[in-house]
């Protein structure tokens, strides 16, 4: 192995440039057929203002700490919104293998601050949760857990919402819009992987749902790449029906990568009266308002 390569740089290019038309960036068109699907390597580097050579060091992850302003440029031609240049300078900049390893190489801690745990108290009757960098479930109010029906069966180092999405039965049932959350769980632990390149949770992941998971092999193939801040999803809940609820990422301060998820619906709809029925349904043994293995 070239221990000088930067791990998946080359791949993310290609993937990219292969979706690029030659049309979608201002090139002439040609006759006959092209062998290259989307733009070649020497039309971005035309493109973007490198040498040929250059590009082709950069795609194939031996062109060391290139500029911010080479791969602004790259991203420009290659068309990629805000997280896929975010990702692209991620890694960029990822450590070589072979090389020391750094902090994001530390197996993860799973301790909340107490003032993290309260947080989850405070928004009830909104369910909620938090994760780590790798959607590990860290730990939930009551209603952020019978949000996610069996997963209390799973012992809580298991508790994963990715590994829910993929390999839980109740998530094909649960999730009305199925293939958008699992598009959008890896789109997510694919940029989770370039921010933390050499994370054993993280990489762990990964190959256990590649191994265990067809669907999520072919979509890690995609390469799509997509930070979770927002959105919506639909349910269809055992224990209270049909609804819609909307959801914010909050990143928690002082930790490596943990988020706090909040479910929300407008109050008075049949979605937040649907919402709120959460509080009486699910299993008592939750007892407890709050769940999780960890707090300092």
């Amino acid at each position: 192995m070239d221990i000088d390569k930067a791990p998946g740089l080359g791949e993310f290019l290609r993937t990219r440039r292969a979706r690029v038309t030659p049309e979608q960036a201002g090139l002439p068109a040609t006759t006959g057929r092209r062998r290259t699907t989307g733009l070649r390597r020497e039309e971005v580097a035309l493109l973007a203002g490198v040498s040929i050579e250059y590009y082709r060091r950069l795609e194939q992850g031996k062109q060391h700490r290139p500029g911010a302003a080479v791969l602004a440029a790259v991203g420009r031609v290659l068309r990629l919104d805000e997280d896929e240049q975010r990702h692209l300078a991620e890694l960029a900049r990822a450590p070589r293998p072979g090389a020391a390893a750094g902090s994001r190489a530390a197996a993860p801690s799973r301790a909340l601050r107490p003032d993290v745990l309260r947080m989850l108290d405070i928004v009830d009757p909104c369910p909620a949760y938090v994760l780590s960098r790798a959607n590990d479930l860290l730990a939930a109010n009551a209603r952020g857990l019978l949000l996610l029906p069996g997963i209390e069966e799973w012992p809580e180092a298991r508790r994963n919402t990715a590994r829910y999405t993929f390999l839980h039965p109740a998530a094909r049932s649960l999730y009305g819009n199925w293939e958008d959350v699992a598009a959008a769980t890896v789109a997510h632990l694919r940029a989770a992987a370039g921010r933390y390149p050499d994370a054993p949770d993280v990489t762990g992941l990964v190959g256990e749902l590649v191994v265990k998971s067809e669907e999520f092999a072919a979509l890690w193939q995609r390469y799509e790449v997509r930070s979770r801040t927002s959105g919506r999803k639909h349910f269809t809940h055992p224990g209270t029906g049909t609804m819609t609820l909307g959801y914010e990422a909050y990143e928690v301060a002082r930790t490596d990568g943990h988020r706090l998820i909040v479910y929300q619906a407008e109050p008075g709809s049949p979605d937040h009266d649907a919402m709120l029925l959460l509080g009486h349904v699910g299993d008592a043994r939750l007892g407890t308002t709050r769940v999780g293995d960890a707090h300092v």
